[in-house]
């Protein structure tokens, strides 16, 4: 199974960020995860949310910002890797003025039902 970049269209999720899903039961022969790709653009950042099922990995693969997971906030850039439970407050943003590009693996995969929003960003 592979799947071509080009090929896989960007959407906006429910928590704010644009989403490019690599792999995902809906559209790929997967069942038990997704990986997507994540671009939070420069100055921006998702809104505060959390899955109720999904447990979750980001992996940065570009540029710079900060994580808030749960009650903690952390810096975040390319080559870091945050691994967030399921039912954790989270979101992240961009501090630079390039885009901040982040590889998300969900296992259950993503689903919008499976996400709920906390808080949306001034």
């Amino acid at each position: 199974m592979k799947t071509t970049y080009s090929q896989a269209t960007p959407y906006r999720t429910k928590d704010g960020s644009l989403i490019r899903e690599l792999l995902h039961p809906a559209h790929h022969n997967i069942t038990n995860q997704s990986l997507a790709e994540a671009i939070v653009p420069p100055k921006s950042c998702t809104h505060l949310h959390r899955h109720h099922r999904s447990e979750e990995v980001y992996h940065i693969t570009s540029g710079e910002g900060w994580m808030q997971l749960g009650d903690k906030e952390f810096p975040v850039q390319a080559g870091d890797s945050i691994c967030i439970p399921s039912q954790t407050p989270h979101k992240i943003g961009n501090s630079s003025s390039s885009p901040l590009v982040i590889l998300c693996c969900c296992a259950p995969p993503y689903s919008h039902a499976d996400t709920e929003i906390l808080e949306h960003p001034p």
